[in-house]
């Protein structure tokens, strides 16, 4: 059985986010647990990717958003334990206007490609990155992308209720794994 380990961005995500209503439907998805989901400290959350991969029975799929598409950029690059795949869902550009200054030590994304294979998500309408910089950090990354068309910052707000067209993505990328 595949494990996924969901990586919310700042904040967490709530009880109306896909993140957790795909976490609360599925066993297999387990949230990785940093110290603060409202301030978050990079060493911290670095530390929890690898504890959550190295708790994990076998090689997880990382399901992130936001911030912590950022987050698996610079983990994977320090870490040597093995990941099936990653989805990153609402790749945030840390030179718009709206990202949070919290989240400036995320920023400096560390170059090359990711060492697995990876599917990241975009809007057309993202507050936090546009559909330029996904394409851009897709190619940056070796990762394929996919616009979903105008969706936010495809969250709760977006009002995706269990996104299943997320989990067909999802599984599409498991499938290319």
């Amino acid at each position: 059985m595949t494990h996924f380990i969901i990586l919310p961005g700042s904040g967490g995500s709530g009880p109306e986010h896909w993140q957790s209503r795909w976490e609360s439907a599925n066993r297999a998805m387990q949230r990785f647990q940093p110290s603060s989901w409202d301030l978050p400290d990079f060493t911290d959350w670095l530390a929890a990717l690898e504890a959550a991969v190295g708790a994990a029975p076998g090689p997880p799929v990382l399901v992130a958003h936001s911030l912590s598409c950022l987050l698996v950029a610079h983990w994977q690059k320090i870490s040597l334990r093995p990941v099936k795949a990653a989805l990153l869902v609402g790749v945030p550009d840390p030179a718009s206007a709206v990202f949070p200054g919290h989240g400036m030590a995320f920023a400096r994304i560390p170059a090359g490609r990711l060492r697995f294979p990876s599917l990241v998500v975009a809007s057309t309408d993202d507050p936090y990155g546009s559909q330029e910089y996904a394409r851009a950090r897709a190619k940056q990354w070796g990762s394929r992308i996919v616009v979903i068309g105008p969706f936010g910052h495809i969250n709760a707000d977006s009002g995706l209720g269990d996104w299943p067209e997320g989990l067909e993505l999802l599984d599409s990328l498991m499938s290319e794994a």
